[in-house]
């Protein structure tokens, strides 16, 4: 800014060599003086030749200390720079409206109303505002080499947000012990705010006040849910903590109830008539949802005729109905360790729309026709009749493609059964054998659109995740490993197909026309930085990995990488370190495409019982095909962000509930000893994963006593001043289990020392 004034000035200087006299102004005198004529018409724009001419400023050093002047209120935020050289009053920046952001780590933020980057807020600046809270705030003043702060002056609402804990009940009040990091002290609730909680009591409870001389927040209790360690009570704190909802409301389920399933030949009429086409549902052994079908049958010109029938929820949920409304507010279903909660009721979910076999049920179908190369040379969108003729499970279909020996090679060696699976036998079930030739077709054109898309850029990250064994009291009996084998690369191949062709038939428009509104899946190019931390980490293994060139260049080094790593002992953590380089996949009306899949357009429409986001699509879909004029582009954005933010918060509820039940599971193994693997490294300590299952712990930096350890945040390790051992992120070590807290969903482990495991990476 300094240089473009200064080239003003001294154009100014040489255009006019007659000297000017008069008193010669002081810092602070001009200081007042700009800040009088701002302050007199705040919305004024000044351009620097009308604030020189408004306060008589003739000279070259008035006029250079106006600028130096004008530089130190733009960094203060007290003006604004509107465009170059023109400057006004920053009123929205003084004082303004934001929603308060609390932060576990005391970085505390407020983000304002009417857009703008949230401003960082120090706790004794905060008010005891909370977490959600709508308050007013101030800007303070810029401190040189230091960022924006801004205090709160006034809460003007509070937030929904409620806090999740044990209660500790004593003669006339009680506390609600909660492990909220974003709360440094426990909620005081009154007794007669206590809803009929007892001592060791799992409630919800929100703030109603926190006096400012007061050390604790003052709240009371919204819900009980049960006892401490009650599997239920837990599961639903779990989803209470997110701000999820643990229960369906009663006025929710008797619309559902209302609605009648039959289907009218009126309707049928309407419709492409799918139900003498061979269709069928493959899908997990618990699932009870079933939102898609797959069918497949010859044409006469020797093609194949591949249908993918998703569950038409759009014709019974309609948009503003008391069943629409809640599936918006949760915008997905949640799926903990023992239970789904789902978007819809469970009459709708589980019964009328599902897919179930041997049921006419109505669907939206995207229909392909392609060669024995899986290329498609036509499709089209329709609104179907089908009628399943089984439901498949995932290890039916596998044991099926095993014993035609048409499975991948490595799927042989991984975990699970390699038989049949006999949970849907039965003699008014047709053997799964009936089906190979259709299996069979299907998985082979699927292979070559898997094939297609990976050559395209799609990443390959293939990796298997904990599932856990439950016992009728929700308790864990043991760990499984879900891998993806090519049954459910089957499904997840012709699932993508349709998702990217309608995005495509509705985002793909002419250069000289704006495509109609829809909301995409999008996935923004990887973090260039974490990128780079990622080839120098890699060097360090001997791999290598590009960072710059095309999209399909940085996607296919990340691949070769995958792939080099694949059954090394250092997969593992590279695998995770990659995948830390990825941004988050969300949804929004403005299409960048989808990096991960490397798609131009990609949207989801496959999966509407669970899904709010391919509802909006189904319903878009229908209305274009209609003839229908675009929708509200700012109405479907938000409703996109709500889903991403909705979808974050499920997937954090699922991990949580995760960690829970690892915790249960070990909780009778205190003293037992493991291998594991290092797979985290934090400032705090180690995270070390046990290999024979998965369960995660953590070795606290104040346990390791045998040096002074530092954190290495660029090379993932702990560092020992005096002996320079080092713990690396995939080190392998033993541990013994030290704690288990339920209450805290806390593993403490104890390394065991042993010099040959624990140090092998000495220097």
């Amino acid at each position: 800014m300094k240089l473009k004034w200064t080239n003003l000035l001294n154009a100014d200087f040489m255009g006019k060599s007659k000297k000017k006299g008069g008193k010669r102004l002081k810092k602070k005198e001009l200081a007042k003086m700009l800040i009088e004529l701002f302050q007199r018409n705040p919305a004024e724009v000044y351009d620097i030749k009308r604030i020189f001419k408004e306060l008589h400023l003739d000279t070259h050093p008035a006029k250079l200390l106006c600028m130096d002047l004008l530089e130190d209120l733009t960094a203060d935020d007290y003006v604004k720079e509107t465009e170059n050289l023109h400057f006004r009053l920053n009123t929205a920046g003084q004082v303004f409206e934001a929603i308060f952001n609390r932060k576990a780590n005391g970085k505390n933020t407020v983000t304002p109303v009417d857009g703008g980057e949230p401003v960082f807020v120090a706790e004794r600046n905060s008010l005891h505002a909370m977490d959600g809270d709508k308050v007013k705030a101030s800007l303070l003043a810029r401190r040189k080499r230091h960022l924006r702060e801004a205090q709160v002056v006034e809460i003007l609402k509070r937030g929904e947000k409620t806090f999740v804990g044990r209660l500790e009940v004593r003669k006339d009040f009680a506390f609600l012990v909660t492990e909220d990091r974003t709360l440094a002290n426990d909620i005081f609730i009154p007794r007669k705010a206590l809803k009929g909680g007892k001592n060791g009591d799992k409630a919800v409870v929100r703030i109603t006040e926190w006096p400012e001389t007061a050390k604790n927040p003052i709240g009371k209790v919204v819900d009980i849910l049960g006892r401490s360690g009650d599997n239920t009570a837990e599961m639903h704190a779990i989803l209470a903590e997110y701000g999820l909802p643990y229960s369906y409301p009663k006025e929710v389920e008797n619309a559902a109830d209302r609605i009648d399933p039959g289907i009218t030949p009126e309707e049928i009429a309407r419709r492409e008539d799918f139900r003498g086409v061979t269709t069928f549902t493959i899908d997990p052994r618990d699932a009870k949802d079933f939102d898609d079908a797959l069918s497949i049958r010859r044409t006469e010109d020797g093609q194949w005729e591949v249908g993918v029938h998703i569950a038409d929820v759009s014709h019974y949920v309609k948009e503003g109905d008391i069943i629409d409304k809640e599936a918006v507010k949760r915008a997905t279903s949640v799926y903990l360790v023992d239970r789904t909660v789902p978007m819809l009721p469970e009459r709708l979910c589980n019964f009328i729309c599902s897919l179930r076999p041997d049921e006419e049920k109505l669907a939206y179908s995207v229909i392909f026709r392609m060669n024995d190369s899986a290329e498609v040379s036509a499709w089209h969108l329709a609104h179907t009749v089908i009628r399943s003729d089984r439901r498949f499970t995932y290890e039916e279909v596998q044991a099926v493609l095993e014993q035609h020996h048409e499975a991948s090679p490595e799927d042989y060696g991984k975990p699970g059964d390699h038989a049949a699976d006999p949970a849907f036998s039965g003699p008014d079930v047709l053997p799964a054998e009936h089906f190979a030739e259709e299996l069979i077709t299907l998985n082979r054109l699927a292979k070559q659109l898997r094939t297609r898309r990976f050559e395209h850029g799609a990443i390959n990250f293939d990796r298997s995740e904990v599932r856990f064994d439950i016992d009728e009291k929700g308790k864990p009996t043991g760990v499984y490993f879900k891998v993806a084998k090519d049954a459910n690369k089957l499904v997840e191949e012709f699932m993508l197909l349709a998702n990217r062709t309608v995005a495509e038939s509705v985002g793909k428009v002419p250069k000289n026309r704006k495509p109609k509104t829809l909301p995409y899946r999008i996935h923004d190019l990887p973090d260039q930085e974490k990128l780079l931390k990622l080839s120098e980490f890699v060097v360090k293994f001997g791999y290598k990995m590009r960072t710059t060139g095309t999209k399909e260049d940085v996607s296919k080094s990340l691949n070769k990488l995958l792939t080099d790593v694949k059954g090394k002992k250092e997969q593992n953590l590279i695998e995770t370190v990659s995948l830390r380089a990825m941004m988050k996949a969300r949804y929004s009306t403005q299409n960048i495409g989808h990096y991960g899949l490397a798609f131009d357009y990609y949207t989801h429409f496959t999966s509407p019982i669970r899904r709010y986001p391919d509802v909006m699509v189904h319903r878009l879909l229908t209305r274009y095909a209609e003839g229908g004029r675009s929708a509200s582009r700012d109405k479907y954005e938000e409703l996109c962000e709500h889903c991403s933010a909705m979808e974050q918060l499920a997937a954090n509820a699922e991990r949580s509930s995760i960690k829970y039940k690892q915790v249960e599971f070990m909780s009778d193994k205190l003293g037992q000893v493991f291998d594991g693997t290092v797979s985290g490294v934090t400032e705090f300590g180690l995270y070390v994963e046990i290999n024979e299952n998965k369960c995660e712990g953590m070795v606290p930096l104040r346990d390791l006593k045998d040096d002074y350890y530092e954190f290495d945040e660029r090379n993932y390790c702990l560092w020992g001043r005096k002996y320079h051992y080092r713990y690396s992120l995939g080190d392998a070590v033993t541990v013994k289990v030290a704690k288990a807290n339920l209450e805290k969903k806390q593993l403490d482990f104890e390394l065991v020392k042993d010099e040959s495991v624990q140090h092998g990476m000495r220097k």
